[in-house]
C-alpha cells in the first residue's frame, strides 16, 4: 500500500514513480476530453506554504478543484505561525479544521517529513529548504518523457540530462536526480564548485558532477537551468553570493546564453523549474525558443499534482 504522504523521491520505486506519472497522464487525457472525474469530491485540501509560491501553490490547489475537492488556502503571512507559533502547531491546527491532505511548503529541510509524523492526513511536500521538491521532479520526469517520446514506456534509459547552477541551494535539483535516475536517465550536476561540490556525486548512481558547463553542453539530450537560490545565500541585494563574486562571474560560469544554446544537440531540449531570472541563468531568446519546455512544466504540474493527490489520499486508513 502506498503511503499518504509524498515526501520524497528518494528510495521511491522507479514504478511506484511510473504509475503515479501514467494516472497524470490518463488525468490529462480525461480533461482534455471534458471527461475529468470527481475523483476528490468531499475531500478537503489544505495549502500551508511557509515560503512564496506562485506556480506549485496555484497549480495544487487547481490540482484538487479539478478533482472536485474543497480547497484551503491558508495565508501564513497572516496566521498565527507570524506570532510565534511551530509550524507542527499550525499544521495539526489546519488539520483540525478537518483537511484529509496538507501541501506545505517550508524553508526549513526535513520541516515537512516531521509535519508528517505529528499528523494523521496525508502529507504532500510542496518544497522543503534544500531538501526536496518531489512532485517538480514528477513533473519534469514526465515533460521530458513526453518531449522525447517515451511516453508509453516512461522509460528514460540513455538520455543524459545536464542540471546547471545553483545545485547545492536547489531542491528540484535533488528529486530530479532521484527520479531521472530512477527512470533510467544519466544526470550531470554543472557549476563552479562552490554551487555545485563534487561530493553531490554521491546521490544516487549515474550521477556525475561537472565543473566545465561548455565541455557538458554539446552532449546533453535535456539541459535543465537552475535559479540562483539568493535567500539561501543569505544575500538580500540579489546582486553576489559568498558561492560567487559577481553576477557576471555566475552567468559567465553557467549562463544559457543564446550563443552557449547554438552549441547544443539539435534535438536538446532547455528546461527550468522557474522562475526564471532572464538574462542571468537563462536568456530570454533561449526561454521563448522552440527548445523550451519550460511551459509545458508549468502545465504538467497540474495532472500531476491530481496524481498525487489522489494516490495519498487513497493510502489514507478508512475513518479518514
Amino acid at each position: 500500500m502506498p503511503s499518504p504522504h509524498l515526501l520524497t523521491l528518494h528510495h521511491l520505486p522507479a514504478e511506484e514513480i511510473r504509475a503515479i506519472l501514467r494516472d497524470a497522464i490518463a488525468f490529462r487525457a480525461a480533461h482534455a476530453a471534458g471527461t475529468l472525474p470527481a475523483r476528490l469530491a468531499g475531500r478537503t485540501v489544505g495549502t500551508l506554504f511557509f515560503e512564496n509560491s506562485t506556480r506549485t501553490r496555484t497549480s495544487f490547489s487547481i490540482a484538487a478543484l479539478r478533482l472536485g475537492a474543497e480547497v484551503i488556502d491558508l495565508p501564513v503571512a497572516g496566521s498565527s505561525h507570524a506570532k510565534g507559533e511551530t509550524l507542527t502547531d499550525t499544521a495539526r491546527t489546519v488539520e483540525a479544521l478537518g483537511v484529509d491532505a496538507l501541501v506545505v511548503r517550508a524553508a526549513q529541510s526535513g520541516a515537512v517529513e516531521v509535519i508528517a509524523r505529528r499528523v494523521g492526513c496525508a502529507v504532500l511536500n510542496a518544497g522543503d529548504g534544500r531538501h526536496e521538491h518531489p512532485t517538480q521532479g514528477l513533473l519534469d520526469a514526465l515533460t521530458l518523457a513526453d518531449a522525447m517520446g517515451r511516453t508509453d514506456t516512461l522509460d528514460l534509459s540513455g538520455l543524459h540530462v545536464a542540471i546547471v547552477g545553483d545545485v547545492v541551494s536547489s531542491r528540484v535539483a535533488r528529486s530530479n536526480v532521484f527520479g531521472l535516475t530512477s527512470l533510467g536517465a544519466s544526470v550531470t550536476l554543472v557549476g563552479p564548485p562552490s554551487l555545485a561540490p563534487a561530493s553531490l556525486a554521491t546521490l544516487a548512481p549515474h550521477v556525475r558532477v561537472q565543473h566545465d558547463f561548455d565541455a557538458v553542453l554539446p552532449h546533453a539530450d535535456a539541459v535543465m537551468m537552475l535559479r540562483v537560490q539568493f535567500e539561501r545565500h543569505g544575500d538580500s541585494t540579489r546582486m553576489a553570493s559568498p558561492a560567487f563574486a559577481s553576477l557576471r562571474e555566475f552567468r559567465a560560469a553557467c549562463g544559457l546564453s543564446t550563443e552557449r544554446a547554438r552549441r547544443m544537440k539539435s534535438d536538446a531540449v532547455v528546461m527550468h523549474p522557474g522562475p526564471v531570472n532572464r538574462g542571468l541563468e537563462l536568456d530570454g531568446e533561449v526561454a521563448d525558443s522552440k527548445r523550451s519546455l519550460i511551459l509545458r512544466q508549468v502545465a504538467n504540474g497540474v495532472p500531476v499534482r491530481m496524481a498525487s493527490l489522489v494516490r495519498c489520499l487513497n493510502a489514507l486508513p478508512a475513518h479518514n
